[in-house]
């Protein structure tokens, strides 16, 4: 049976389209969901993708994250359900709890676009599997809101218990404390990232590499990672 991954679609995203296609890539099939309804649709996996939900208003992600399907998609979450929230998705996570800590204005209060050298510090999720923890990768990076903070207690309780799943590297872009670039829960089926893995899954489409320009493929072990997670239940 082909494993479903989901990717919400909120009035402002941007990359569902390229999300889903990940999926596929990946061997996934992938199924478009709607914001404001309650249904899963029996996906096995969900993706909260990037953009800008609601305009971010109040703040970046904090509509979205009483939207009518977050409710199944923290219930989801709760039960175990593999979910990845890239840019936006990731400000969704915390504004839902299912991550610790925030996301606010960047440092040097500047949209920022670049490809993003980070490591890998916890390859045990349902989304970084296909990764060994100390690896290096390229995912391209574009956020106007993407500097994690967190009080000094969350910021020990993360770093103490692995739940940082990767830290920017080369440079800091956003003034992240502890140059996190992404989270994982304790249990490690929940995980978001400021940068973009969908952007980075086919060569001759993605990041620079040293290798050659655009021949980045880092971002589809991401959907590959979930799909694995899932064929070992």
């Amino acid at each position: 049976m082909t494993t479903k991954i989901g990717v919400i679609t909120f009035p402002g995203s941007l990359d569902e389209r390229d999300a889903q296609r990940a999926a596929r890539m990946a061997g996934a099939e992938a199924v478009a969901l709607w914001h404001g309804e309650h249904d899963l649709k029996g996906v096995d996996a969900i993706v909260l993708p990037g953009g800008f939900s609601y305009g971010d208003y109040l703040r970046a992600g904090a509509i979205a994250a009483v939207s009518p399907i977050m409710s199944e998609v923290i219930d989801a979450a709760n039960k175990g359900m593999p979910v990845l929230g890239i840019c936006n998705g990731f400000q969704m996570l915390a504004e839902a709890h299912l991550l610790p800590g925030g996301l606010i204005r960047n440092a040097h209060q500047q949209f920022i676009r670049r490809d993003q050298a980070l490591r890998v510090e916890n390859a045990n999720t349902a989304w970084t599997n296909e990764f060994s923890a100390g690896d290096e990768i390229i995912i391209p990076l574009k956020n106007g809101d993407g500097g994690f903070i967190a009080d000094d207690e969350t910021l020990k309780r993360v770093e103490g218990e692995g739940q940082v799943a990767f830290r920017y590297i080369g440079v800091n872009p956003n003034g992240s404390l502890n140059d996190i670039a992404g989270l994982t829960n304790e249990r490690g089926n929940v995980v978001g990232l400021m940068p973009h893995p969908e952007h980075a899954i086919e060569a001759g489409f993605g990041p620079d590499t040293s290798e050659a320009m655009r021949s980045g493929v880092d971002g589809l072990r991401f959907f590959t990672s979930a799909l694995k997670a899932l064929q070992s239940v």
